[in-house]
């Protein structure tokens, strides 16, 4: 596996620099003053409760990154997770893979010495392109427009960071996709009950860590949607990505935690899953750096060995 990785990182830092880069950034940042120390992320988490959003999690990163690396850049780093219920209802009977943003990620930050407050978050048009759906939907457009103005609402005289590098093309693919078959005349349940016991068994000894979990499944059966047999979603973290990265891209945030969805529709016999890549990350926010690039890849190249070690059993 570390000559694949190796090659591979040779393969990303010389594509990543040779190809075009790309027009509007998909990773919105807005920034507002904070002198006065008024928002914090409970005081942005409220905003977004009162917005109707469902809080998945706001998980404080500096003591993580002080317990695991002696140091952190930050006064203030939050990995904030989100949804709303009823428009990813609305959402997922038209693209099922809307489980790539059930939570969306956002960042919040504020560096050592600083009175600036930022948050990051992926704009729709980013969105759009991850998930392979227009980015015309009204469904998500309305979602964008809502996940911004709450924004506003919680970073009161917010101003738009502009960033200094340009997107690039992405390398690889967006998403990471697998697919389990449920043996004929097993029992789904059993199947998914085992499946997702391994899963998250493998995780601590590849350096992830179980952020979140969401049965979307129970909020569409409550709301008489029942396509699904089951649809989970895990928010799965690698703090080595995330600390790596966020020194010199703190909005790397919006990527996450990583959501990876787990489904299987009624009337099929296969589990569906699939994550964002780590391309995304390089490509929106123009990674270069080799530290940074080999850590994603490292973490991509592991969740992609786990997932094929399960689906060929």
């Amino acid at each position: 596996m570390k000559i694949f990785i190796k090659n591979l990182l040779l393969a990303l830092l010389v594509s990543t620099g040779l190809m075009a880069a790309s027009g509007t950034h998909y990773v919105q940042i807005l920034t507002a003053d904070n002198t006065e120390g008024k928002i914090t992320p409970k005081t942005i988490e409220a905003t977004f409760e009162k917005a109707g959003f469902f809080i998945n999690d706001n998980r404080d990163m500096n003591a993580p990154f002080v317990k695991n690396f002696k140091t952190t850049e930050f006064a203030v780093y939050n990995l904030f997770t989100v949804f709303k219920k009823d428009t990813v209802l609305a959402l997922v009977k038209k693209y099922p893979n809307i489980g790539l943003f059930t939570p969306m990620s956002m960042s919040i930050y504020t560096r050592k010495g600083s009175q600036i407050i930022s948050v990051a978050n992926l704009s729709v048009p980013a969105m759009a392109k991850i998930m392979g759906i227009p980015e015309n939907d009204v469904d998500l457009l309305a979602y964008g427009k809502l996940v911004q103005d709450t924004l506003r609402k919680a970073l009161p005289n917010a101003k738009v960071e502009t960033v200094v590098y340009k997107m690039k093309k992405a390398a690889g693919d967006l998403v990471s996709k697998a697919t389990l078959t449920i043996p004929k005349g097993a029992d789904w349940e059993e199947v998914k009950d085992d499946f997702e016991m391994n899963f998250e068994g493998e995780l601590p000894g590849n350096d992830f860590i179980m952020a979140g979990f969401n049965d979307l499944n129970y909020d569409f059966e409550e709301a008489k949607f029942e396509a699904f047999n089951f649809y989970d979603v895990y928010s799965i973290c690698n703090i080595s990505v995330i600390y790596a990265v966020s020194k010199r891209h703190p909005e790397a945030g919006a990527f996450a935690p990583c959501s990876l969805y787990m489904y299987n529709k009624k009337g099929t016999n296969t589990i569906e899953m699939a994550f964002p890549s780590v391309y995304n990350w390089i490509a929106s926010l123009a990674i270069e750096d080799k530290p940074s690039i080999e850590v994603l890849v490292a973490a991509q190249v592991k969740m992609e060995l786990i997932l094929e070690k399960l689906t060929k059993k």
